[in-house]
This record gives structure tokens, sequence and C-alpha cells, in this order.
């Protein structure tokens, strides 16, 4: 199994940004020192991040359960400094942890880490860009942008709770055989609708995701028919 490694733990704070929905974001995550603890937060609508101190201010659309943990691998922040001609510090696309050494794009709906010693996540789905992040960057077109690369950073649910932090070694324990990736589930979900039934099975995605399935194979069936 492949292992990598936590670059840095990153943990954001209430900010004003006026084109969020709420008026107000977590999305300016910044590394922090030390261990931090992360355990399951609750259900979505009503927990918010997994990882202790870490502000989430939409809970309609962000955080719960199967979003407690945010993870963007540094080689693909490294690309988009290079697309956008300026650097991108750890954290700066939301994420909770910035990681080295793992194809996040390539891991696969379900697929267990062991982080440290003590944290076990599973994957459960990619991260789908809003105006918020777009706001956040300032990047003119970004939401498109961000889509027609599919390199979308992977959400996880908290299977054991334990701490993080910067240099914990991360080993892949567990993959399932169904062969959805955080990549392929994207394009599933944005550009390439056709892919979506092969997501019917896949138990570890998120209640609401595997509502959405439904409702598009079913559509799909009907136009088909």
């Amino acid at each position: 199994m492949s292992t990598g490694k936590v670059l840095s733990v990153n943990i954001g704070s209430k900010r004003e940004l006026r084109e969020a929905d709420l008026g107000v974001t977590g999305i300016d995550k910044r590394p922090v020192d030390g261990p931090v603890a992360v355990a399951a937060p609750g259900p979505r609508g009503v927990g918010a991040s997994g990882v202790a101190g870490d502000v989430v201010c939409d809970l309609r659309h962000h955080g719960g359960d199967d979003q407690a943990v945010y993870v963007y691998a540094r080689e693909d922040l490294d690309f988009w400094a290079g697309e956008l001609g300026r650097d991108l510090a750890p954290g700066v696309f939301g994420e909770n942890l910035t990681t080295t050494g793992l194809d996040v794009t390539g891991a696969l709906i379900g697929e267990r880490w062991r982080v440290g010693e003590s944290l076990l996540l599973e994957v459960t789905s990619p991260r789908i860009p809003c105006r918020t992040f777009a706001a956040w960057l300032g990047e003119r077109g970004w939401v498109k942008t961000f889509t027609r690369r599919a390199v979308p950073g992977a959400y996880f649910r908290v299977l054991e709770p334990g701490s993080v932090r910067a240099g914990d070694v991360v080993r892949v324990v567990s993959r399932p055989d169904h062969g959805m990736t955080i990549g392929m589930t994207f394009r599933a979900f944005t550009t390439e609708p056709a892919l979506l039934p092969r997501l019917a099975g896949v138990d570890a995605l998120p209640e609401y995701d595997k509502r959405h399935v439904r409702r598009a194979v079913e559509r799909q069936g009907a136009s088909a028919g």
C-alpha cells in the first residue's frame, strides 16, 4: 500500500467574505503547530469540522461526518501555483491537511488512511467548487477552471479518532475494488454524468450523494427508454 506524509495541519477561523452565502467563511485555513485532535463532528447540518479548532460557517453545505477532514496534495497545489503564477501556501484551498507523496485524485471512494499512530480516515467524496472558493482565490472563471482540471482534493470521514501533526506518516491501509476514484467521481458529478451509474454500488459515498446518484440514474434510464 502507498505511503505519504502530512506536510501541514491547517485550521480556519471565521472571516468576512461578501460573496459567501452567509457573508462569512472558514475557508482561510493556516498551518498550526503541535498535535491537533480529530474526531467525527456529527451529522451534516449539525456537525462542523472534524479538526479541533477549525471553523465551518455554512453547515448546510459543509462539514459534518462525511466532510470531517478535507485533504489536498502539495503536488497539486504546486501545479496550480504554476498555472496561476503565484505562490499557494498550505491551507489556501481550505484544506485541513496538506499532504505529499499520495495521489489524492486517484484515491478510491472508501479507501482508508492511517494517519500517524491513531487516526483512521475513510475517503468519502470530492470537493465541488463554489462561489466562495472562487471569491476567496480572486481568480476570474475559477469554478470552470478548477472543474476542467478535475483535481478536486478529497473529503474524509473519521473512523477512529486520534491526533495529527505535520510530519505524520500516512499509510493507505485498504482499498475497495470498485475502481471509482476521487477524480472519476468528481467528473461524474460535474462534466461526465454518464459515469454516475458506476457509483450506484459504492457504499462509502455519503447518503446525500447516493440519493443524487439514484435520481440521476433513474432519469437516465427514463430518457433512454
